[in-house]
């Protein structure tokens, strides 16, 4: 008899707070959604593991640890859901882990990332736009995601476009390390008449470069550099993890995955 894994996996943060608020509900929704399966956790950064295991003394375990833990325990039937928001280098490097002991599965699927599909774009754009008030003329929304220097990374000009095409004309999608990136979103916003910008992370959780890259203080953020060009700006530290549509759609996910 198969006895039933399901392996949650993401980046991380170091951040408690953010941490309680969008992954561990997550990791709990998906596992009530999959009662016959015992339910695992990993994470892809080794430096978040590195910062929690030296500051707070906590060990969570590498997706190779996991593996480890969840064969020895006599899980046969894996399901592994990603809470990542691409299929990029961090995808990349989980599925070739865990695929280390496909071997000694009799059932191994995957489920898709945050957004993989046009569909997902769809219901991403659904369910955030259900939480912020409708903008006025002058107003705009943008969304700061990651970037990569994966080909995926192309995802977020996508996006950007899904969201205009789907009646959000002043809603944009910036990238910290990659393209779109801040000069090429306010480029657009001054071609608007953009006066008032709200910033929110296009993250599962709001960890650093939530808190520093797009609504710190210091004269680098994407808010300082806003202001410095005249626009006002406020900023919803919210993860993508907190919104109700985005955990629907993990879950979808992972209830649309199929065995290799």
């Amino acid at each position: 008899m198969n006895k039933k894994g399901l392996l949650v996996v993401s980046f991380g943060t170091s951040h408690h707070d953010t941490r309680e608020k969008n992954i561990v509900p997550l990791e709990t929704l998906l596992a009530e959604a999959f009662p016959d399966r015992t339910c695992y956790r990993a994470y892809t950064s080794r430096m978040i593991l590195d910062i929690l295991k030296k500051r707070d003394g906590l060990t969570l375990p590498t997706v190779p640890m996991a593996m480890e833990q969840l064969i020895q325990e006599g899980i046969t039937d894996l399901l592994v859901q990603p809470t990542h928001i691409m299929n990029g280098l961090e995808n990349e490097q989980m599925k070739e882990d865990i695929m280390l002991w496909k071997n000694q599965l009799d059932s191994l699927a995957f489920g898709a990332p945050l957004l993989t599909s046009t569909r997902d774009q769809e219901d991403l754009i659904q369910a955030v736009m259900e939480e912020f008030p409708p903008l006025k003329e002058t107003e705009a929304l943008m969304f700061m995601g990651h970037g990569s220097s994966h080909y995926a990374n192309t995802v977020y000009a996508a996006l950007d476009y899904a969201f205009k095409h789907q009646g959000h004309p002043h809603v944009y999608v910036g990238t910290v390390e990659a393209y779109p990136d801040l000069d090429t979103v306010m480029e657009d916003l001054k071609r608007e008449h953009i006066r008032r910008v709200t910033l929110a992370p296009l993250m599962l959780v709001a960890g650093d470069h939530a808190r520093n890259d797009l609504a710190g203080d210091g004269p680098d953020s994407w808010k300082s550099i806003l202001e410095s060009h005249g626009f006002e700006t406020s900023c919803v530290l919210k993860g993508l993890g907190e919104y109700p549509g985005i955990r629907k759609l993990y879950i979808r996910h992972a209830k649309e995955a199929l065995p290799l």
